[in-house]
């Protein structure tokens, strides 16, 4: 079996900008790879120039972004198209998997069964964060959506708001994202004293300028408290200023002197942070079924997250961490200091997350049950 996945990032190559989508890609497409004959591609578009090359035993194709005259978001898809039935046809492509971002195959023919996975689309984010979205983005998408084959979605939190968003009744399969336990595990290195961290986007939507709020009421009641802030920081869409300009100021200056901001940093350094921290804050309000949380969960590390929708199918509150609503300053502030003070609870949590990491969203174990709904796929597609 032959599996492309069509996306516009992915970790590690010097043209694509990657989050969490494409570190969700990255961790399937690693563990697909590892099944017996089974073929892994990575198509990713809006690239700088045409490329090919092969790492890990995985094909990448980079598709050149093109500028055109007049109607250029319908014609790169156009371009796409062709270049993606080509390749379906010279590589024995059985299966296309994109994201439902954007909705990029929206007026797409492909020659082979498109199955969307939903990591969230642009119109389930602005709906979670109460933003109005472009009128042509919830085209595109709903467009993308409707003509789909197949449709996969990390949370059913995510698939049922979705669908909901675009007045679709559309079935959907639930498969959550998986991380690699082995790389992400627990250190055997003691967490530095008091040190909360922070890793991600510096976004409104992920709950982080909550969190200045929030960490003034952690110093005011333990002032030893630091803060490590890792992440790329953006223009806030409210105030048009950077979403760290403005988190600063929220600060009381009790807190300004606790925290650390080391800006975007490697995937490597992200590993040493997390066996630095004492605990892991994560106070977001929109996702689908985030990364970080599972980083965080399988390194054993005790984390305080929001309980929005999506939170229930990764965490089990007052046993894998603590989940508050990320507008409830002071219960998110009282479970930070439950865990700093308390080193058996902080523990006996962690290694309850990780031991749910390994028996239900370990890389290896995802990936098989995405291989064997590929195979339903396939065989519904020959009937």
């Amino acid at each position: 079996m032959h599996i492309a996945f069509l996306t516009p990032e992915y970790p590690d190559l010097p043209d694509s900008n990657s989050g969490g989508l494409g570190t969700s890609i990255k961790n399937l497409a690693t563990a697909l790879n590892g099944f017996e004959r089974i073929k892994v591609s990575i198509i990713v578009y809006d690239q700088k120039k045409d490329h090919f090359f092969q790492k890990n035993n995985l094909n990448f194709h980079l598709v050149a972004k093109k500028n055109y005259a007049f109607g250029g978001w319908y014609r790169y898809r156009k371009y796409l198209e062709k270049t993606i039935n080509d390749l379906a046809v010279k590589e024995n492509i059985d299966i296309i998997e994109a994201a439902d971002w954007t909705g990029i195959t929206a007026f797409m023919n492909l020659e082979v069964p498109l199955l969307i996975r939903l990591h969230g689309s642009d119109a389930y984010f602005c709906d979670l964060e109460g933003r109005k979205q472009k009128w042509k983005n919830h085209w595109f998408e709903k467009k993308s959506l409707r003509n789909a084959d197949h449709i996969v979605s990390v949370s059913d939190f995510t698939g049922k708001k979705t669908m909901q968003i675009f007045g679709l009744d559309r079935t959907y399969h639930v498969i959550p994202n998986g991380i690699d336990a082995e790389k992400f595990k627990a250190s055997t290195k003691t967490p530095k004293t008091k040190q909360l961290l922070y890793f991600g986007s510096l976004i409104r939507k992920k709950g982080f300028l909550k969190l200045a709020e929030i960490f003034n009421l952690v110093v005011l009641q333990n002032p030893e408290t630091k803060l490590v802030i890792a992440g790329k920081d953006v223009t806030d869409f409210q105030v048009h200023k950077s979403t760290w300009e403005v988190f600063q100021s929220i600060l009381i200056p009790e807190a300004v002197k606790n925290v650390r901001y080391l800006g975007q940093v490697d995937y490597q350094s992200i590993i040493g942070l997390l066996e630095e921290s004492t605990v892991v804050v994560l106070p977001s309000f929109a996702e689908a079924f985030p990364m970080t949380w599972l980083e965080a969960m399988a390194m054993e590390k005790a984390m305080v997250t929001s309980n929005i929708g999506w939170a229930n199918e990764i965490m089990v509150q007052g046993e894998t961490g603590f989940m508050e609503h990320p507008q409830d300053h002071i219960a998110f502030a009282q479970r930070i200091l439950k865990l700093l003070e308390d080193e058996n609870l902080r523990k006996r949590m962690g290694l309850r997350a990780r031991n749910k990491i390994q028996e239900e969203f370990r890389s290896s174990i995802i990936a098989g049950i995405n291989l064997n709904y590929y195979k339903k796929v396939l065989k519904r597609s020959t009937e």
